[in-house]
């Protein structure tokens, strides 16, 4: 499965903020949005969603264009997405707080979802019962990411997962996304700088004021020698 953006433009109030942005994941590859604050990188993931509309371009998913499919039909493609601000419903538990995709999208399979999740993130069976307002920034982002993946068996896309987190819970992180290329599960990661995830991707699109200025092949061997 193929993500494919086509000179797309995003206006907000007339002012552009994508301006002609191409860029291709293919089936199974990580891939890093890399640009500063403001840059456009978090429009880039909206956009992908549906929760962005566009002005021009288009969004392809295996071919098909599916620039005016609404985000509820999207996230039944497979598509899974973790906000920066990770935006989980604070009196809520770890185990509600990830299955909302499947409350609000009855097509989703709540029990295979979790399941996945669980095994893929043992820790988290361990304060599904906790309230979400309970965790550190570091645990909400790996509750983020689980909800995430609930829905996005096919396409995840991850804004800033590692910013503010400590240390320990960054590789943690980086380990779960890591072990997801033996799901054939394609991977986009926003990100102000690649530190925590140069050796996860494979490319890298550079992002400066709303368009894609370069895209690098990532040298493993040369990443793990600095």
């Amino acid at each position: 499965m193929t993500l494919k953006l086509e000179n797309v433009e995003v206006k907000i109030q007339a002012a552009p903020i994508l301006r002609g942005v191409s860029l291709e994941v293919g089936t199974g590859e990580r891939m890093g949005l890399v640009g500063r604050n403001g840059a456009g990188k978090t429009t880039v993931l909206r956009t992908i969603t549906g929760l962005a509309t566009l002005s021009a371009g288009k969004v392809l998913w295996n071919g098909e264009d599916i620039s005016n499919m609404p985000p509820r039909q999207r996230a039944l493609l497979g598509f899974g997405y973790m906000p920066e601000d990770r935006r989980l419903v604070p009196d809520l538990t770890v185990e509600e707080n990830m299955l909302l995709p499947a409350w609000v999208n009855k097509d989703i399979d709540a029990a295979t979802g979790l399941g996945f999740v669980y095994d893929l993130m043992p820790e988290l069976t361990e304060m599904a019962s906790r309230k979400a307002l309970l965790l550190s920034g570091g645990q909400q982002k790996m509750v983020a990411l689980g909800r995430a993946l609930i829905a996005g068996q096919k396409l995840l896309l991850l804004d800033e997962p590692f910013e503010g987190v400590a240390p320990a819970l960054a590789k943690r992180i980086s380990e779960v996304i890591a072990s997801l290329k033996e799901e054939g599960l394609s991977v986009l990661i926003a990100q102000s700088e690649l530190s925590h995830s140069l050796d996860l991707l494979q490319r890298e699109s550079v992002i400066e004021r709303g368009e894609i200025i370069k895209v690098n092949v990532i040298d493993h061997a040369l990443a793990g020698a600095t």
